[in-house]
């Protein structure tokens, strides 16, 4: 069993805006997390992200939740993101029992058309309501709440359980 206390995984997480629809996918049967249930783009942090780039400081690399999130959004989705902004952070233990830190954003479409990944089925662009009809990982909703909500307005709170 893995040590809990040492080690993580770090994953971005995004939701993608485009006129004023947001873009959620289906995860393959084969993921080992959530297997066909619908998300949004994300993935892990690995040192490539950052270890190949200068570093911005003498000590230290900025930025790299973004960077991943635009990798990773390009990678699984074929999309372009920018205007990317905090939302809220989780964290879970995958049935392998890997505990997952969990960075979610949002982040405006910035160009491309989907072209999904080998790990995502499928792909729509809704509205909060029409997202409500999809069998999305438990708390994505609520994410997307928040960002509704801040988009109309208001200001990013703290994540709450809402249905």
């Amino acid at each position: 069993m893995t040590d809990l206390n040492k080690f993580h995984y770090v994953v971005v997480t995004g939701i993608v805006v485009k006129d004023g629809k947001y873009l959620i996918t289906k995860r393959a049967p084969h993921e080992k997390a959530f297997p066909n249930r619908w998300t949004v783009p994300g993935g892990k942090l690995e040192a490539k992200d950052y270890v190949t780039r200068p570093k911005d400081t003498a000590d230290a690399w900025y930025n790299i939740a973004e960077h991943l999130l635009k990798r990773e959004v390009k990678e699984e989705t074929d999309l372009e993101v920018n205007n990317i902004r905090y939302i809220t952070s989780l964290t879970f233990i995958r049935p392998d029992n890997i505990p997952v830190v969990v960075l979610s954003f949002a982040a405006d479409h910035a160009g491309g058309e989907v072209r999904l990944c080998p790990d995502m089925t499928e792909h729509a662009w809704v509205t909060l309501e029409q997202a409500r009809k999809y069998d999305l990982i438990d708390g994505i909703y609520e994410e997307m709440e928040m960002l509704d909500s801040h988009l109309r307005g208001s200001r990013i709170g703290e994540w709450k359980k809402n249905r």
